[in-house]
């Protein structure tokens, strides 16, 4: 065998050109597909973290239009807003509490009032104005740098929590002496005046952040204050549930979803529905393993055309070295030393090749992740298929025309010319 692959290396040296043009296909087809499971498996985990930076155990409840089966034959033509009689309401959280308090680390409630600009002239800063409850802070895993978050003792205060980012440009500075300091915020053609209870950390991975040098950031204001100021009265569209620890949240996800929708049995427009950051992330893995499979699949092709190419080469080989088969034979080698030698070559020119296509698509796949941000992750299980994939293909596309030479009467052979 020993000698088999150093006759493989020394038949590969003696034409480098021509072994590199064989071995094209199997570098182009292998170094496609490790780049494109590189790139795709850096983009699946940055974007796994980033959703898991939100809680994996967060359960969001919201409500959705009932589509024609939901609505026993109605037909939902258009999305609607649901009015203040279809939305969730305290009295349905209370009870759900009383119910699952056990599960329950906390549960988020929120009301939007917009996106709003504070500051003036050039140094101003857009924010999304939202009102909040105290449990939202640990839901979303805000890190306040000073002062207090939200409480729901704040009733309709006009108390703020911005970010250091806003701070920065009202006040120049983002420590604990801009608590308790006013400032005025335009949402739509209102201008309202708030005072600064606490200072959060900008991260700029969150919901609200934005590429760009204006950032959008969260500006959190009391509940009752934003549903004050909005007018959009009581109740809930969706809110915020954090399991406790320990709590399966698959199935605790279930029963909550099927509590709230209990109260819209007999609502003919909207029904409740629940989801998780986990069953996000399965859903969004899988996406991105199929769009994976099916690139992949079509940059595999090069790899049968780099295997058709292996055996034409091994069939110019045999054609060229048909004297030194029939000698070989005269002296004595048999038909499966004969056939060996040249399936070891093929296995041969097809490793080269797919280490070769293995480091250039390492190299594409790294370099592809780094355009995008994304931390590059080379897969070692694709490294090893890649590999174990141009073994097979030698000994498939090499076969054939190892087997024709084995086949070769010595004494013709001797006489080619």
């Amino acid at each position: 065998m020993l000698d088999n692959i150093r006759m493989a290396f020394a038949s590969l040296w003696a034409g480098k050109m021509r072994a590199l043009l064989t071995m094209l296909g199997i570098i182009i087809g292998i170094g496609s597909v490790i780049a494109i499971v590189t790139v795709g498996d850096s983009l699946s985990g940055s974007l796994t973290d980033s959703l898991q930076s939100f809680g994996v155990n967060n359960i969001t409840v919201s409500l959705q239009q009932k589509t024609e089966s939901d609505s026993g034959g109605v037909r939902m033509f258009a999305m609607t807003q649901p009015s203040e009689e279809d939305r969730i309401t305290d009295a349905m959280l209370e009870e759900y509490t009383d119910v699952y308090g056990d599960s329950i680390q906390s549960v988020a409630l929120e009301s939007s009032l917009g996106m709003g600009t504070v500051g003036s002239g050039e140094d101003t800063a857009s924010v999304q104005v939202t009102g909040v409850n105290g449990d939202y802070a640990d839901a979303n895993g805000l890190e306040l740098l000073c002062g207090r978050f939200i409480k729901d003792s704040d009733g309709e205060r006009q108390l703020a929590v911005v970010s250091d980012l806003v701070c920065e440009t009202l006040f120049g500075r983002a420590d604990a002496s801009v608590l308790g300091q006013s400032f005025q915020v335009t949402v739509g053609q209102k201008l309202l005046t708030f005072y600064v209870a606490g200072v959060y950390e900008y991260d700029d991975s969150g919901y609200f952040s934005m590429t760009g040098e204006d950032p959008v950031t969260g500006m959190y204001i009391p509940l009752a204050a934003a549903q004050k100021l909005g007018e959009t009265g009581e109740g809930y569209q969706d809110f915020t549930v954090v399991a406790a620890a320990g709590t399966d949240t698959a199935a605790f996800l279930e029963e909550t979803e099927a509590f709230f929708s209990s109260f819209y049995t007999r609502n003919e427009s909207w029904t409740v529905t629940a989801t998780s950051m986990e069953s996000l992330i399965e859903e969004m893995t899988g996406m991105l393993d199929t769009v994976k499979l099916a690139i992949s699949a079509i940059a595999a092709i090069s790899l049968l055309v780099g295997g058709i190419g292996v055996m034409n080469i091994m069939l110019v080989s045999i054609t060229e070295r048909t004297r030194e088969i029939g000698t070989r034979k005269a002296l004595g080698a048999r038909r499966s030393d004969i056939r060996l030698q040249f399936i070891t070559e093929a296995v041969v020119i097809c490793l080269v090749g797919g280490a070769l296509g293995v480091a250039l698509g390492v190299a594409l796949g790294s370099a592809g992740a780094s355009l995008l941000g994304y931390a590059a992750k080379p897969s070692l299980s694709a490294i090893l298929v890649a590999v174990g994939f141009s073994m097979a293909i030698g000994v498939f596309f090499g076969y054939y025309p190892a087997n024709k030479a084995a086949k070769l009467d010595p004494i013709d052979a001797l006489r080619y010319e």
